[in-house]
């Protein structure tokens, strides 16, 4: 059974339906994509939360399809900033108390603005991170929404 994490105790207390599931992790990759393959999901299905920083409204995530990139121009426009970069690695676990590999918006140490990739609607059920690397909760595009008060805008190429 999968350790309970920040992000799985709050699904759970918000009465969610989710699923987890289990992979190995690889060191030398351990990228959406692969996770994707790892726990027999479509890559398109399962999304990664990536950390920016706007220039007006400071750090927020960003939650994209693993096959996609995010376009910055995209993001700076649903954000209201100028310019958005990708925060450095350094500053990721601070901002969300998570590492790299198991970010995720759900029970992040600052509750920090949420932009899902608008094809996320074209799922029944997305895969993000639980919140370490290792495990994939699955949960749909509406509950995911409504948890972390995600905005839905067009953000990747």
């Amino acid at each position: 059974m999968p350790r309970k994490t920040n992000a799985v105790r709050l699904v759970e207390s918000a009465g969610v339906d989710y699923e987890l599931r289990e992979y190995d992790i690889s060191l030398e990759d351990f990228s959406a994509e692969a996770v994707a393959e790892l726990i027999g999901v479509p890559a398109a299905q399962v999304f990664k939360t990536l950390v920016a920083h706007g220039d007006r409204g400071g750090p927020c995530f960003a939650v994209i399809p693993a096959d996609a990139e995010l376009d910055v121009k995209a993001l700076a426009r649903a954000t209201g900033d100028r310019r958005v970069a990708l925060a450095p690695l350094k500053e990721v676990e601070p901002l969300t108390g998570y590492r790299r590999g198991g970010v995720t918006a759900l029970g992040a140490r600052k509750r920090l603005p949420v932009y899902l990739d608008l094809s996320a609607a074209d799922h029944d059920v997305i895969g993000v991170s639980a919140g370490t690397k290792g495990i994939q909760l699955l949960v749909s595009p509406t509950d995911y929404i409504a948890l972390t008060n995600a905005e839905t805008a067009a953000i990747v190429r």
